[in-house]
C-alpha cells in the first residue's frame, strides 16, 4: 500500500496482514485488514463519539476477515474537527469524507478490483446511505448497526445497493425509525432484529448475532473478489 506505515500479519487463528494507512488528501488515518485473497472489502462508517478503534466496530472487523473480507476502519474526521461536536452529525460531510475513501481505494493496487461493502453504525450507517445513493453500483453492498438510516433523508430513496438494517429488540425508537426507512430504500432490503439486544448490542452474544447476520449479507452480495473490468 502506498500509504502504509506498519504491517504485521495475526497468525492465531488466520493470516491477516494489517496495514495503518493514511488516506489523501487530508491524512486520515485508517487500520486495512486484509485475508488472502480476499473476496471483496468492507468499509466502517462508526457513530458519534466513536472512531477507527471502537471495540465493537474492530471485533466485527475481524470477524468478516474470517469471513474472508478485507475491512478498512478509519477516522472520518481530522483531531481537529472532533473538536466540534457538530462535525459527528453532519451526515453530508461524513458522506463525502466515505466516498473520497472509496475513491482512495478504487485507485490503490490491493484493493482496487474488491467489491465494496459498508457497514455503518448510529450516525455512521446514515453516512454509508448517503454514500451508497452517489456512487451507485460502485456500492455492492451495505450494514447497518443500531443505525440511524432516517438521517440519510432524501437518499434513502436513491439507495438500489443491498441493504440489510440491524436493530436490537430493546432499541426501541430506533426500531421504530429503522422500520419505517426500510419502506423508502430503492433496493433489496432487509430488517434483522436481535432479541433481547439494546443499542450498543452489550448483551451477550448480541455483538455475534450482529456478525452473522451481516457476514451472511456481504457473503451474498460480495460474491467475487474482483469486479468486472469496466463495469465501474
Amino acid at each position: 500500500m502506498n500509504q502504509g506505515v506498519k504491517e504485521n500479519v495475526d497468525n492465531t487463528s488466520y493470516p491477516t496482514r494489517v496495514t495503518n494507512v493514511s488516506i489523501p488528501p487530508l491524512n486520515l488515518a485508517g487500520s486495512l485488514r486484509s485475508p488472502p485473497e480476499p473476496r471483496g472489502i468492507v468499509v466502517f462508517a462508526h457513530g458519534s463519539g466513536s472512531s477507527r478503534l471502537s471495540p465493537r466496530n474492530v471485533y466485527v472487523a475481524e470477524a468478516l476477515n474470517r469471513f474472508g473480507f478485507a475491512t478498512l476502519l478509519f477516522d472520518l474526521l481530522t483531531e481537529d474537527e472532533e473538536g466540534d461536536r457538530s462535525n459527528v452529525f453532519d451526515i453530508p460531510l461524513l458522506a463525502e469524507r466515505l466516498v473520497a475513501v472509496l475513491t482512495w481505494i478504487s485507485a490503490e493496487p490491493q484493493t482496487a478490483k474488491l467489491r465494496i461493502g459498508l457497514f455503518g453504525a448510529s450516525t455512521g450507517a446514515a453516512a454509508a446511505l448517503v454514500a451508497a445513493a452517489s456512487l451507485g453500483h460502485r456500492v455492492s453492498a451495505v450494514v447497518s448497526r443500531g443505525g440511524r438510516p432516517d438521517l440519510a433523508a432524501s437518499a434513502l430513496e436513491e439507495v438500489r445497493a443491498p441493504t440489510l438494517l440491524i436493530v436490537g429488540g430493546n432499541d426501541h425508537e430506533v426500531l421504530i425509525l429503522n422500520r419505517k426507512a426500510l419502506t423508502r430504500l430503492a433496493g433489496p432490503r432487509e430488517l434483522r432484529i436481535i432479541p433481547g439486544a439494546s443499542h450498543l448490542f452489550p448483551e451477550p452474544g448480541a455483538l455475534d448475532a450482529v456478525v452473522a447476520e451481516a457476514g451472511a449479507w456481504f457473503q451474498r452480495y460480495l460474491l467475487s473478489a474482483t469486479r468486472n473490468a469496466g463495469g465501474d
